[in-house]
């Protein structure tokens, strides 16, 4: 890892000429295939620092973008990712000339849309109009959808990515939850009913981990469904107890929300992954601070009851 202190990013290569130099060296001696930096480049920055290092390179936001590519496998998700980085790609096309082999296979080059090296900025504009057509689809048939649960209190599910968001809602439901421990497993909304302790029946509806910096360009194709957060009753925030970030994650989740103008919507905490935890203190006194909080294990099911508790009394109470 290089890091680097600037005032300001340098227009060529972002890190500039003395920097290139022990980014080259540093890749020689370990053999690099792949460079990412942890910043959005343009184009013509991509181009300059691949010619001067000579190594594939992409920014955070590529990265992002081709974790979602890999994790995208129903047509739905599909349309939003190839949506998501056509835009990403098309303010880039002057600085990256025809290296729009880009999207190919593998870290760096992974993309569900097409791949000729010819694929210019109008076709890109095409493609880009039909895409938001068939999302806009997507969106009046999951209005529809939303207007068939309007009988039943809905809970969106949401939370930084991996932090264990589906494992709750299998340990909650009962149901068979696809759950791995990588990040952005869930891209399509699952939706599932349980029973709370105040006899009522909630809807739970499971929808894509956040992240810092969310890309706005997957916050602009995944409108169809973040709106399910939008429309939401309550919100079950899921946060990993075990990470070390756990409140610079908190506040990653508490800025998308701003974004989608979620603000006012009643919220239960879940510090989940308690089981892994050998002190407790900084939860506690998350807990004890944070109204509508429970510590819980998504994966032991430990005082999962407190959090249907908690449930019940927010039902209840608010709505």
């Amino acid at each position: 890892m290089v890091k680097q202190n600037r005032t300001a990013p340098d227009v060529t290569t972002y890190i500039g000429k003395g920097k290139i130099e022990e980014l080259k060296q540093i890749a020689e001696q370990n053999n690099a295939q792949l460079i990412i930096f942890d910043h959005d480049l343009t184009g013509s920055q991509v181009r300059n620092i691949e010619k001067a290092v000579g190594i594939r390179t992409i920014d955070r936001t590529e990265l992002i973008l081709d974790i979602f590519a890999k994790r995208a496998h129903t047509s739905e998700a599909k349309l939003q990712v190839e949506l998501a980085q056509l835009n990403y790609l098309l303010p880039r096309l002057i600085g990256l000339g025809l290296v729009l082999s880009r999207l190919g296979g593998g870290i760096g080059t992974v993309g569900p849309g097409e791949t000729k090296l010819e694929y210019d900025r109008r076709r890109i504009k095409t493609r880009i109009s039909h895409l938001q057509k068939d999302i806009r689809k997507v969106a009046r048939v999951r209005a529809e959808q939303r207007k068939g649960r309007k009988k039943f209190p809905i809970a969106a599910i949401v939370g930084y990515t991996n932090a264990g968001k589906s494992t709750l809602l299998k340990t909650l439901t009962k149901q068979e939850v696809r759950i791995e421990d990588r990040l952005f497993t869930t891209l399509d909304t699952k939706i599932s009913k349980i029973r709370l302790k105040c006899k009522k029946e909630l809807l739970l509806i499971d929808t894509v981990g956040f992240i810092q910096n969310l890309p706005h360009h997957l916050i602009d194709s995944f409108k169809a469904t973040l709106e399910e957060v939008k429309s939401a009753d309550i919100l079950l925030h899921v946060v990993d107890a075990s990470s070390p970030f756990l409140e610079t994650q908190m506040a990653a989740v508490q800025t998308v929300l701003k974004q989608l103008d979620v603000t006012s919507t009643p919220m239960v905490t879940a510090f989940n992954k308690i089981d892994v935890l050998d002190n407790l203190n900084q939860v506690s006194k998350l807990v004890h601070k944070i109204p509508y909080s429970v510590s819980i294990s998504a994966l032991s099911g430990e005082n999962i009851d407190k959090l249907t508790q908690t449930l019940s009394r927010l039902v209840i109470s608010k709505l």
